[in-house]
């Protein structure tokens, strides 16, 4: 099983993996720990991560970076309107209301969606792991911000699934960067709580985390954030800045050119890094357009200058972070900051003095959010044993559920009417399942909504269920149904399951079991005092189903989110009539606004399948290209050089036209042609080539495998004809047969190297390597049995009849015998019977373990 955490940021993407000795950040193919979130669409193929990076330079409407910004929003987003406008590829609205991204690819405008062309970043970030481990990655953790929408939540797990993986949770950034924090501390305090303050400045937001740790675990006490405040806000300043001046000063407008705009922005970015270590920093471009050069010069005090608006808002999500905790900034240990966009020396300056204290660096920046997220996914695994660690997450918004009331009926009259109640307030455990109780006579729906929108740019509903269709068992009366909602691992929220409780009393007795569990589990959602079904049209009741009979409440060791299920009453009273319940499970049916269908994500990963393998076709053939191209150069070299001597001058000649023409045809006609093509090309080059390889590879080994026969002749040999002991069991009929066949190899090799050497370099071989071998294995395969005989066993001496040993002590083996010889003995030996040596091992171990005297 994989275990992997993917940080998939705005601008690049981090892949760990944990091993035994731990969470190692892993190498991209040009050995960079970090690879670009781009993807570059070609004439023939996709360019992913570093390759697409290299490409956007010379492909910028078809290449497609800041993919998050774009999944799971509306194309009217004003913070997506805003956004788009900064980058050169073509984004339309679809007919859906949600964006689609244009780009020219196999000859062709195509259109691909937000959700799409994030799988392919994902695919790119997995197969980056699958390189490394040798092995198939599927399950992963992924890291995404806390102010994700359910949408765009499910946007995330649909693009893993079209890239192949399996997320087993979707964990919060600031949270991945807590337990990589806490997890390796050994000092936390038991009873005391430790609160740190995590800020996460990336690339395009900014995130704030007050966590308590405590040994063993961290509780995350309060989440804040500013979507549009992160480290391209300072590049983009910084380039409108330089824009204005070239515009005075050069009367060149680099919005007008797409390509000017990207290596501006480039420069930019550049310039701030510089920034960051230096009072003042130069620009320089050559060519921006129009042919003409640029300069520019800015010092650290201007930059912070124009940059004021953004540092103005720095401060609020840290107040609203604190806030929220219901901490003062004097109950904050640490401050912890990490992400791309940090290392702004203004922002360091400023949360020194918000805190009072100088933030700590003690994590890596760019990858703690991966390395927390590898954590995670450990701790999920089974494969690992991780430190006993707790994460109680939190949920950063409140979810609410709305439904309209019954159909008025002929006692009150009352009209329709939208009711709904906060099912998930703000702060929430994550994960954690509610239970709600409605009477009702027919199928009815039920939205899942945010309670309260203002921290977010997205509509306020989420998903609509319709329940049913159901009959009430008993006419004119409503059914009670069970809805269970649950907000899950990934911060998705969903109606679970409705069930129709039918309830009767009958006769039971108290002792009897079944009944009594089947009770508990249902009248513990009706607690004592809720009203009747005749006084409200919607009778709900609300509470946690964790630590109840219902194992799905709880998931992975999440703690009670501290509601405490309402207990049951009849358990101790030793009442006569019970009441029975019979579950019927009902049909719930679900719409996403803004999601995509099980069948379009299906479709989505066929589409990922024909583009990865048309990828694949095109690596493959640009690789047998390069083989072509590499062997004309490799064989041409050789041809003057070492293989010199084994080829004629008119085959030489020959062969140095036919590769000539070969890479005169790379270069022309042969430029673009497909796999095939190239594999016979090559196929037709080594029809002449390999001939010439090959006398030139005899010619170099040939003499150290002669010598290696020639020792293995004269060793048998001398073996068989020497008067040693050791081979004075060997017959002579035998030692002559060793001796015959080693003067038949030797004559063998002593013909075969007279032709040999009558011949030139450039003639085909008689004495070939193979033969050599061939005669080597021969002769060793006659030989070695005879002269390696072991001598024969001495016989046995005559032994007079003797009574058998006390037992106790250990027999005398006899050296003659076989453990054969014993084999066909019988089990239960009398006296004078030959007990091999193998059968003293355990009567050994008996007389060491068996105290004296023991029978």
């Amino acid at each position: 099983m994989s275990v992997v955490g993917f940080d998939f940021g705005n601008e690049s993407g981090v892949v760990a993996v944990a091993r035994q000795r731990g969470i190692d950040v892993v190498l991209n193919d040009e050995s960079k720990r970090e690879t670009p979130a781009v993807v570059c669409f070609g004439e023939k193929q996709r360019f992913l991560g570093t390759a697409g990076a290299a490409s956007s330079m010379m492909n910028p409407k078809n290449t497609i970076s800041q993919i998050k910004r774009l999944i799971g929003r509306l194309f009217l987003d004003p913070e997506l309107q805003s956004d788009l406008k900064a980058l050169p590829f073509t984004v339309t609205e679809g007919p859906d209301g949600f964006p689609l991204i244009h780009a020219r690819y196999l000859g062709e405008m195509r259109a691909f969606t937000p959700t799409q062309v994030l799988g392919m970043v994902f695919s790119d970030l997995k197969s980056i792991a699958e390189k490394n481990l040798n092995a198939a990655v599927v399950d992963c953790c992924i890291g995404i911000p806390v102010y994700f929408t359910d949408l765009q939540r499910r946007a995330v797990v649909d693009a893993a699934t079209i890239a192949g993986l399996h997320p087993l949770r979707l964990i919060h950034e600031t949270t991945a960067t807590a337990l990589a924090y806490g997890i390796y501390k050994t000092d936390l305090p038991e009873n005391d709580q430790l609160n740190v303050a995590f800020v996460d400045i990336g690339h395009a937001s900014m995130q704030v985390c007050i966590a308590g740790f405590k040994k063993g675990q961290l509780k995350i006490l309060a989440h804040s954030f500013d979507r549009c405040l992160g480290g391209r806000d300072f590049d983009e300043v910084l380039f409108l800045h330089f824009a204005a001046k070239f515009k005075d000063e050069y009367k060149i407008d680099v919005f007008q050119n797409a390509r000017a705009c990207l290596r501006l922005r480039a420069a930019c970015e550049k310039l701030k890094k510089v920034l960051s270590a230096n009072p003042e920093a130069p620009l320089n471009i050559e060519c921006l357009m129009d042919e003409k050069d640029v300069r520019g010069f800015i010092k650290r005090e201007e930059f912070e200058q124009i940059s004021i608006p953004i540092l103005e808002r720095v401060k609020k999500p840290l107040e609203k972070a604190l806030a929220d905790a219901g901490l003062g900034i004097e109950n904050i240990y640490a401050v912890e900051v990490v992400g791309s966009g940090s290392r702004v020396p203004t922002l360091i300056k400023i949360l020194t003095e918000f805190f009072g204290k100088e933030p700590r660096r003690t994590m890596n920046a760019s990858e703690c959010v991966a390395k927390g997220a590898a954590l995670q996914c450990a701790i999920l695994s089974p494969t690992f044993k991780v430190r006993e660690f707790q994460v109680n997450e939190s949920f950063a918004f409140p979810i609410a559920l709305s439904w309209k009331g019954s159909a008025p009926d002929a006692q009150n009259g009352a009209a329709d009417n939208q009711q709904s109640t906060i099912v998930f307030p703000k702060g929430n455990p994550i994960p954690s399942v509610k239970a709600l109780t409605f009477y009702r006579s027919g199928t009815f729906t039920v939205d899942v909504q945010y309670a309260d929108v203002s921290e977010l740019v997205a509509p306020a509903k989420i998903s609509t269920y319709t329940i049913g269709p159901f009959q009430a068992t008993t006419k004119g009366e409503r059914a009670k149904l069970k809805v269970k909602v649950r907000l899950n691992l990934h911060g998705i929220v969903s109606v679970e399951s409705a069930t129709l409780l039918d309830e009767e009393e009958v006769e039971v007795p108290v002792a009897q079991e079944p009944a009594k569990e089947t009770t508990k589990m249902e009248t513990d959602e009706v607690p004592s005092g809720a009203a009747p079904p005749s006084s409200t049209e919607t009778d709900v009741n609300m509470q946690d189903t964790k630590g109840t009979a219902d194992a799905s409440g709880v998931e992975n060791g999440v703690p009670d989110s501290g509601d405490k299920p309402v207990q049951m009453e009849t358990d101790s009273k030793a009442e006569a009539p019970k009441k029975k319940v019979k579950k019927i499970n009902i049909p719930v049916s679900e719409l996403v606004y803004g999601g995509m269908p099980a069948a379009d994500v299906q479709k989505a990963v066929e589409k990922e399948f024909e583009l990865a393998l048309q990828d694949r076709v095109m690596e493959e053939t640009k690789d047998k290209k390069n083989a072509v191209e590499s062997y004309v150069y490799d064989m041409r070299n050789k041809l003057n050089d070492r293989y010199h001597g084994f080829v004629t001058d008119s085959e030489r000649e020959q062969f140095a036209a036919k590769l000539q023409e070969t890479e005169d045809w790379l270069y022309e006609d042969g430029e673009d042609e497909t796999k095939g093509v190239y594999i016979a090309k090559l196929e037709e080059l080594k029809k002449q080539g390999d001939p010439i390889e090959e006398r030139y590879k005899e010619f170099t080994e040939r003499g150290s495998i002669i010598d290696q026969l020639v020792y293995c002749i004269n060793s048998y040999r001398e073996a068989a004809v020497s008067n040693d002991p050791k081979f004075d069991h060997i017959e002579l009929p035998e030692k002559q047969k060793v001796v015959n066949e080693c003067v038949e190899t030797e004559a063998w090799l002593r013909e075969k190297k007279q032709q040999q050497d009558t011949l030139p370099k450039y003639a085909n071989p008689v004495l070939l390597s193979a033969d050599l071998r061939r005669k080597a294995e021969a002769l060793d395969r006659l030989c070695r049995p005879i002269m390696t005989k072991p001598k024969p066993a001495k016989p046995a001496a005559p032994e007079t009849a003797s009574p058998p040993p006390p037992q106790g002590t250990e027999p005398q083996p006899q050296g003659g015998e076989s453990p054969n010889e014993h084999s066909a003995q019988n089990n239960g030996a009398g006296a004078g019977d030959e007990v091999p040596p193998e059968s003293t091992e355990p009567m050994e171990t008996d007389k060491s373990e068996t105290a004296p005297g023991a029978a």
